[in-house]
């Protein structure tokens, strides 16, 4: 066990394969990001990528690199990671394995607000705003309604499922209220894409990371570990339960309407992350910072397999995460069956 202390007097203790599971993942998503930045129709080598990144490629270079491919690149990196972090923390919040933004509405509440601004027939940049406001307005209702004496994990199940219900009508009736063009549009970004994604889309969730992850880490990532050991326990050891759980469900909503908002709702990322980071680093509790990078990585990857898989016909990324998500969902179901934990 690694110990840090901060300034302010906080202790991180940090497990040592934890620590070389992050590492790993951050090294294979900047290998990933050269590669991805190196494909396509004027293909680049890594080291003519790494000397354009270091402005001492030619313009032309340069140009393609930090004007097209990279703003693409790193709204994928935000992307999976914000997911993936805010997935932890809500498996780590309601103590199930299932517990994700995709399962609780908060991804269906995003879409709501874009559907709004699709139907009005919006901008690209009030889409992305209402989508925020949109996640941001599910959450606060999802709160409320689970609120009684405080919110525990099994009632804020039952109530996010509920409201995940309610919405998904929502989002079909509003589909149908849109004209052709603009429910094509719709449909487009509620599958998930990160085609034509510039730094406008990036720069607002790259800030948000940089705010939020020393906030649930540093903060909070102590307290929302003895929170999963039961209310009660944590309330004994002096952690303020619900001022925790307030907290880092405000963080967490607010990451996954920033995702939405920058490249639509791409499902069974915040799901699977967590999953993968916990296998990998064999680790109790939220395991934030594995999570984050394994979720960089898959994101990373799935739009890499996105752009590949079918030469001249490019899937929208949400469809491959779709797919692969779905597949680990059945394989993780089967096999907690077989270990009779279903």
């Amino acid at each position: 066990m690694i110990t840090i202390r901060t300034p302010g007097g906080v202790s991180l203790r940090l497990r040592p394969r934890a620590v070389a599971v992050g590492l790993t993942c951050v090294v294979l998503a900047l290998a990933l990001s050269v590669l991805a930045i190196g494909s396509g129709d004027y293909p680049m080598g890594p080291a003519d990528v790494l000397r354009a990144l270091a402005g001492r490629g030619s313009p032309a270079e340069e140009f393609i690199v930090t004007e097209l491919r990279l703003p693409r690149l790193v709204t994928a990196l935000c992307v999976g990671a914000a997911l993936a972090l805010a997935g932890a923390v809500f498996q780590s919040l309601v103590r199930n394995p299932l517990g994700s933004p995709d399962m609780l509405g908060f991804t269906q509440g995003a879409s709501t607000g874009a559907l709004v601004v699709v139907v009005l027939g919006g901008s690209s940049m009030l889409l992305a705003s209402a989508a925020v406001i949109g996640g941001l307005a599910t959450g606060i209702l999802v709160y409320a309604l689970a609120w009684r004496r405080g919110v525990h994990g099994f009632r804020l199940i039952l109530v996010g499922i509920g409201t995940m219900a309610i919405l998904t009508g929502v989002n079909g009736w509003l589909l149908t209220r849109a004209q052709l063009m603009d429910a094509a549009r719709a449909v487009l970004w509620l599958t998930g894409s990160l085609d034509g994604r510039g730094w406008v889309n990036a720069l607002p969730l790259l800030v948000a990371l940089a705010v939020l992850v020393p906030v649930l880490l540093v903060g909070f990532g102590p307290a929302l570990r003895l929170v999963e050991m039961g209310d009660d326990t944590a309330s004994a050891l002096g952690v303020r339960v619900e001022r925790v759980r307030l907290v880092v469900l405000a963080a967490a909503v607010l990451l996954v309407s920033l995702a939405a908002a920058a490249a639509g709702p791409v499902n069974f990322v915040a799901l699977t992350a967590p999953h993968l980071a916990r296998r990998l680093t064999r680790a109790p509790g939220p395991n934030l910072l594995p999570s984050a990078a394994v979720g960089a990585v898959l994101l990373v990857a799935a739009d890499q397999l996105a752009v590949r898989a079918f030469p001249g016909h490019q899937l929208p990324v949400g469809v491959v995460t779709g797919v692969l998500g779905g597949a680990y969902l059945i394989w993780l179901l089967a096999t907690e069956r077989r270990a009779g934990r279903l």
